[in-house]
């Protein structure tokens, strides 16, 4: 991914381009997985050890508010981001907490009046079970 990509994708969320808000952009657009807020703090800290863990979490949270990176609430464990710029699903592993990008399914949105006040912006699926590896494992149990 280049710096422009980055940086124009950033000024369209209507955010600054900070050296540390880059570079949590970047490592995100770069990773294939889903890594935890601690795992970005670590793998930005590497590049720049500047960066501090509460600016990492702070930049986090703006790139959700921004609607660039997706959070994903995994029960009982820490939330996953996600910065693929796709529309998709997730699922969510039970045994060992992987998380797996689903083909995007539309969905039907709910008529306006069974909403009442509430503003609905989006909606996703959460496939829970077990991932391959887990179910093998449980085969041979």
């Amino acid at each position: 991914m280049d710096v422009d990509t980055i940086r124009r994708s950033l000024e369209a969320g209507g955010l600054r381009c900070t050296p540390q808000r880059y570079a949590v952009m970047a490592f995100l657009m770069e990773h294939s997985g889903h890594p935890t807020a601690a795992e970005i703090f670590a793998a930005v800290n590497r590049v720049d050890p500047r960066s501090s863990r509460g600016t990492t979490y702070n930049n986090l949270r703006d790139l959700v508010q921004a609607g660039l990176v997706r959070e994903v609430a995994v029960e009982g464990r820490a939330a996953r981001f996600d910065a693929k710029g796709m529309r998709h699903h997730h699922f969510i592993c039970d045994r060992c907490g992987n998380v797996e990008d689903m083909e995007w399914y539309d969905l039907p949105r709910p008529a306006a009046r069974s909403l009442g006040k509430r503003v609905f912006r989006e909606c996703e699926l959460i496939f829970r079970g077990l991932c391959a590896k887990c179910a093998r494992r449980q085969a041979f149990r």
